[in-house]
C-alpha cells in the first residue's frame, strides 16, 4: 500500500491496526495480512499487527487500576508508558503540565510523546488518551466510582502501543510521532452543580495544541483512537473530522473497504463532538480526524 512517492502508507496501516483490534475483541488471536500495492511501484512491507498483543497492552492499563489523574495508578501507568515506548521508539518526550479541572482541582498530566525519525520533517501524527474518567456518571449504577476505562481510554493506546511495536520492528522510514494526550476524561458532568466551565475536556490536548512538545511542530495529519475496543464497533464520518480533515476520511474509508472491512467504517456522516481532535484541529492547526465508535443510543459521545 504505497502513497504516490513509494513511501508506506499509514493511512492503511492505522486501518489495518483498528481493525485487527477489533478482531482480537472476537479472540481469534490473528495477524493482519499484507495489503496488496495499489499502484505498480514497489511497495515497502507493511509492519503486522499483532491483536493479542495490542489486547495484551489494554489489559495491562486495567491492571493498573482507573488512571486518574493525581493517583498513584495514573502515575504508575505513565511510567510504565514510558518504559516500554523508549524501548521501541528512537525518541521519547513526556511533557508534564498542570491544569485546573472544573472542580477547582490542580491536576498534575504528562503528554507522552513516541517519535520515529525526529530528524525529519515531514510527520505523520497518530494519538489517543491515556487517563480515565474519575466517575462514571453515565453509568446507571455506582455513578460515583471511577471507570476502569478498557474502552475508553485503553483500547485506543493498545493499539498505538502495538503499532509503535511493530514500526520498532520493521522501520517506515518516514516520521511518525504517536502521541499520548492525559487530562482528557476529566470534564464536567451535565448535571454538575458548579458553574459552567467551558472546555473542560480535553485538557491535555488542549496544552499540548498551544505548547507542542517541538516548538513549531506539525505534521501532514493526525488520527485521533478513542473508544475503539468495543463490541459491535461501527465508525462513523463524525461530523469534526469532516469540517476539518474530509480527505483524510475519505483516505482512512476508502482503505478500509477495499481490504474488506467496509463494514466497520460505515458513511454516514454523524454530527460533531468535542474530542481531542478538535483542539489539534482548531489550536494546532493539523488536520485531524477522530475514529471513535458512535454510540446510536446516545447519539454522542458527551
Amino acid at each position: 500500500m504505497a502513497h504516490p512517492g513509494g513511501k508506506l502508507d499509514l493511512y492503511g496501516l492505522l486501518c489495518i491496526a483498528v481493525v485487527f483490534f477489533i478482531s482480537s475483541c472476537g479472540g481469534n488471536g490473528e495477524q493482519a495480512s499484507k495489503p496488496q500495492p495499489a499502484t505498480t511501484k514497489p511497495a515497502p512491507q507493511v509492519p503486522q499487527f499483532n491483536s493479542d498483543s495490542a489486547f495484551s497492552y489494554v489489559k495491562q492499563q486495567v491492571e493498573f487500576g482507573p488512571r486518574v489523574p493525581n493517583t498513584a495508578a495514573h502515575q504508575r501507568c505513565g511510567d510504565w508508558f514510558i518504559s516500554r515506548l523508549s524501548e521501541w521508539a528512537d525518541t521519547v518526550m513526556v511533557q508534564s503540565f498542570q491544569v485546573r479541572a472544573f472542580d477547582g482541582k490542580i491536576l498534575n498530566g504528562r503528554n507522552i510523546v513516541a517519535a520515529f525519525h525526529p530528524e525529519l520533517g515531514n510527520r505523520i501524527m497518530f494519538c489517543a488518551h491515556w487517563d480515565t474518567r474519575p466517575f462514571a456518571d453515565m453509568a446507571e449504577k455506582e455513578q460515583n466510582k471511577p471507570i476502569e476505562g478498557a474502552n475508553d481510554g485503553g483500547s485506543g493506546v493498545g493499539v498505538l502501543m502495538e503499532v509503535a511495536r511493530q514500526l520498532s520492528l520493521q522501520d517506515p522510514g518516514i516520521g511518525i510521532d504517536i502521541v499520548l494526550f492525559d487530562v482528557e476524561d476529566y470534564g464536567q458532568p451535565d448535571d454538575s452543580p458548579l458553574p459552567r466551565m467551558e472546555d473542560s475536556y480535553c485538557l491535555g490536548s488542549q496544552h499540548w495544541s498551544k505548547n507542542p512538545h517541538i516548538r513549531n511542530y506539525t505534521a501532514q495529519y493526525g488520527i485521533l483512537l478513542d473508544m475503539v475496543g468495543g463490541q459491535q464497533l461501527r465508525f462513523t464520518r463524525e461530523g469534526t473530522s469532516m469540517q476539518y480533515a474530509p480527505y483524510v476520511v475519505d483516505k482512512v474509508w476508502k482503505v478500509a473497504t477495499s481490504t474488506g472491512y467496509g463494514e466497520y467504517f460505515l458513511f454516514e456522516r454523524t454530527k460533531p463532538i468535542i474530542d481531542d481532535h478538535y483542539y489539534v484541529n482548531r489550536i494546532a492547526r493539523i488536520p485531524c480526524i477522530d475514529l471513535i465508535h458512535y454510540d446510536y443510543s446516545t447519539d454522542s459521545k458527551f
